[in-house]
């Protein structure tokens, strides 16, 4: 049986991950990692369950979902590598299916462009250069998007991210479901706004921009 305050966090030793963990914890969640390396956590809370492998491992996933209530993936890696965001979301969907948990949150860039989008001259510039030098990433993460599109059954969002910093939760979040509202927001910004959609169904199936 899934528990509704346990939460499943894929990339959780990330830029903005751990603050997720961190945030989750402090609103009286349960927490469980996916995490490659636990050996590298030297200051993680005691009460996070951990599950040791990486995205690409089904079964690592299994493990990682089983009994959860929501899923927050905000994996990321180096440009250079080739991408794998769309194959992993869909795994990460095909076990929320067998275990019937509904609620995905997932996170990925600005630079993404889907249709209703009105962005600015700038914006849409910089979406252009992401599409030119990144274009197989780019690429993926449309995929990714396509597929969270196919998937019944499951009440996602995906938020779409300016540059991340380091910085403390300052509340003052810009939301906007057609274009980038700023350039950048910090770290724990995003922690508090990712835990705060758990329960808030105003972005189900959409993709909000979110800023300073």
């Amino acid at each position: 049986m899934n528990n509704p305050q346990k939460v499943a966090i894929i990339g959780g030793t990330g830029k903005a991950g751990r603050h997720i963990a961190a945030e989750a914890l402090q609103k009286g969640y349960q927490v469980r990692m996916l995490v490659r390396d636990p050996g590298k956590l030297k200051h993680l809370d005691k009460s996070i369950e951990i599950v040791k492998g990486s995205i690409q491992d089904i079964e690592a996933i299994r493990l990682l979902l089983k009994g959860c209530g929501t899923v927050i993936n905000t994996f990321g890696q180096p440009y250079k590598d080739k991408p794998i965001y769309s194959e992993s979301t869909e795994n990460i969907l095909d076990a929320m299916k067998e275990f019937e948990i509904r609620r995905y949150i997932g996170v990925t860039g600005g630079s993404l462009t889907i249709e209703g989008d009105k962005k600015s001259i700038w914006n849409r510039i910089g979406a252009k250069m992401f599409d030119i030098f990144l274009s197989t990433m780019m690429k993926d993460k449309k995929r990714e998007w396509e597929i969270l599109n196919e998937t019944e059954h499951i009440e996602w969002t995906l938020i779409r991210l300016p540059f991340i910093i380091d910085g403390i939760k300052t509340a003052h979040v810009k939301e906007n479901l057609v274009d980038m509202p700023g350039t950048k927001i910090t770290n724990q910004d995003i922690a508090s706004f990712i835990i705060s959609q758990i329960n808030d169904f105003k972005y189900i199936k959409k993709a909000p921009f979110i800023s300073h």
